[in-house]
């Protein structure tokens, strides 16, 4: 991953999840209609014509919020990935992307460009959000798989996102997942084919330091919320944030959020920073 920026790990999620997640998600995949709201022309680019991008998986998919959520092998590198440096972190997007027949290349990007200071930063910050793109289809290089560019996390330019002709597809069964350093410049590969849809998750992580790409506490339903574990509630921004040197953020009166919203005791710990509560 510190080498490539990039690396795909094989089964991480069983067969038997991924048959669940899709069959939760069908119903609100077929009411979804391809392309994007945007007027923007970049980012009707980006989304894809024949892109389909269902928001709010936590609310849709039972088995994502309640299990995929709280892997612990996806725990255990963002907790690598974030605590030392930045503190703690929280969920950026979990989105289903399901690119269709004929959509072509998505222009190239890398995802720290949510994130101005961290685009400036380039190579020589620190890795501010990752990224676990999950196959819930098989990818192919003709239906769309994922192109990534290895070593791009570190070219002295962030401005370069390089050249298609330059990436390498990331070719998976369903249930593997490319595991994306916020740094690696990337794009959706176009689909060649006349009938395949190639399904993916986007299932992101930032620093506390960054605010997330879905609002969740205006999106998911509190009865909900309460169902679920507090690391799931934290990823969700339903508890507060404790960033690197910092005092807490996302708070209530300067106390904790999860007090104020009535869930269940809080989480030992947050980081080897600060706990919650800390001055």
């Amino acid at each position: 991953m510190e080498r490539d920026g990039g690396v795909v790990i094989q089964g991480l999620f069983t067969q038997d999840q991924v048959a669940r997640v899709n069959g939760e998600i069908e119903p609100a995949m077929q009411a979804l209609n391809p392309g994007t709201t945007h007027d923007n022309e970049m980012m009707q680019a980006f989304h894809g014509v024949n892109t389909k991008r269902l928001t709010n998986l936590v609310t849709h998919s039972a088995t994502f919020r309640n299990e995929v959520i709280n892997d612990s092998l996806v725990k255990e590198i963002a907790d690598r990935t974030f605590l030392e440096k930045t503190g703690s972190y929280w969920m950026t997007a979990a989105q289903v992307i399901e690119i269709g027949p004929g959509n072509p290349l998505q222009p190239m990007h890398r995802d720290l460009e949510n994130y101005w200071p961290l685009f400036e930063l380039g190579r020589k910050g620190p890795e501010g959000t990752i990224n676990f793109l999950i196959a819930f289809t098989d990818f192919t290089e003709e239906n769309g798989a994922t192109r990534v560019i290895p070593g791009s996390n570190h070219w002295p330019d962030f401005e370069d996102r390089g050249k298609h002709e330059d990436t390498l597809p990331a070719v998976m069964n369903s249930g593997d997942a490319l595991l994306i350093s916020g740094k690696t410049a990337h794009s959706g590969g176009a689909n060649q084919t006349a009938d395949v849809y190639r399904r993916a998750v986007a299932f992101a992580f930032n620093s506390s330091c960054f605010v997330g790409e879905e609002a969740y506490p205006f999106m998911v339903d509190m009865d909900l919320v309460k169902t679920m574990t507090p690391h799931a509630q934290r990823l969700l921004g339903f508890r507060s944030q404790y960033p690197a040197m910092s005092g807490g953020l996302w708070q209530y009166d300067y106390g904790e959020l999860s007090g104020h919203l009535g869930l269940d005791e809080e989480e030992a710990s947050v980081g080897p920073h600060l706990a919650p509560g800390t001055n």
